[in-house]
């Protein structure tokens, strides 16, 4: 028999707009949720469904336009940072087989005078749909706020002051990446189309897919589908949060797995917002976390030299 349990669901308009009371109840209900599940579904997060629906529209144009459009917008030096990462680039952490999807990333534009803005290259302009750049960009901007709200609870959660995290996400390095996975022609070598991984970085907003497939492992070692309704995004806890605060936030490790045979005709899309700081945050444990029954169990590092580690071993970055 599946197992099948929905994952929490909270409230983000308690949190930004609530009273003191219905801040502190989604605090608790929040940081519970990460500590024993390590995802939950976000209502009320402040993407607009019309923006979404424009965005998954563009996504889709853009992955039908002909091979060679898309590998026009390849720029392999940028280790898949931005534009288009052809099917097959891309395998999970421990695994050789790639994954089996395409992808386009699309990453921070600095506005002021932030001089880490020398930092990021620019991105991609996809010429063939002119819509397409701008709504990456109010889609960033506004996964952004969402996801920075997410992190000031997390921070109160953590005993931290609320605006903890805000300096370290202010023109970080989060990425938003719209991936294709193919229809299925042949007999699949797995029945995985992304093999199971955790993510690297803070938080993941996951805004709906086009189609079941996603999977958490939860506490229990049982492999959960998790499907969001429309007006709600996934959201998880990344390896970056889990180093941070020393294996008491657990990364969740999570799969995309084949559809049943009569849906191999079908494409799946997803469009996760990978929320990272800037590189030279540190992910040091936060004292708080450390104690004898939980003794320190990682190195310090930086964001950016983490990130780098992890790219390479996702075959991104050689």
């Amino acid at each position: 028999m599946a197992i099948t349990h929905s994952i929490p669901v909270v409230d983000l308009a308690a949190f930004t707009s609530g009273d003191a009371a219905s801040k502190a109840a989604f605090v608790e209900q929040l940081g519970k949720a990460y500590e024993e599940v390590g995802f939950v579904a976000v209502k009320n997060h402040g993407i607009s469904d019309e923006l979404i629906a424009k965005l998954y529209k563009y996504v889709q144009l853009f992955f039908t336009l002909p091979p060679e459009t898309k590998r026009s917008y390849e720029i392999p030096e940028l280790a898949g940072q931005r534009g288009y990462t052809s099917f097959g680039r891309e395998h999970a952490k421990g695994y050789e087989a790639p994954d089996l999807k395409e992808f386009f990333q699309f990453g921070q534009t600095v506005e002021d005078d932030d001089p880490i803005g020398s930092e990021y290259p620019p991105n991609v302009v996809v010429k063939e749909i002119p819509a397409f750049t701008p709504t990456f960009f109010d889609a960033y901007r506004g996964f952004e706020k969402s996801g920075k709200a997410l992190l000031q609870a997390i921070a109160i959660y953590l005993g931290l002051d609320e605006h903890y995290f805000d300096q370290f996400i202010h023109n970080g390095n989060s990425i938003l990446r719209a991936i294709h996975y193919p229809p299925i022609t042949e007999e699949p070598a797995s029945a995985i189309r992304a093999e199971q991984h955790e993510d690297i970085n803070l938080i993941t907003l996951l805004v709906g897919a086009s189609a079941d497939g996603l999977q958490i492992l939860d506490k229990q070692n049982n492999w959960v589908p998790v499907t969001s309704l429309p007006e709600q995004i996934v959201v998880n806890v990344g390896d970056m949060l889990q180093r941070l605060t020393n294996n008491r936030l657990k990364s969740t490790t999570h799969r995309v797995v084949n559809p049943p045979r009569d849906m191999w005709h079908t494409s799946r899309y997803s469009i996760p917002f990978f929320l990272h700081p800037k590189s030279e945050m540190p992910l040091n444990a936060l004292e708080s976390c450390v104690t004898d029954q939980h003794p320190l169990a990682y190195e310090p590092v930086t964001a950016g030299e983490y990130l780098d580690e992890r790219l390479r071993e996702i075959g991104l970055k050689k």
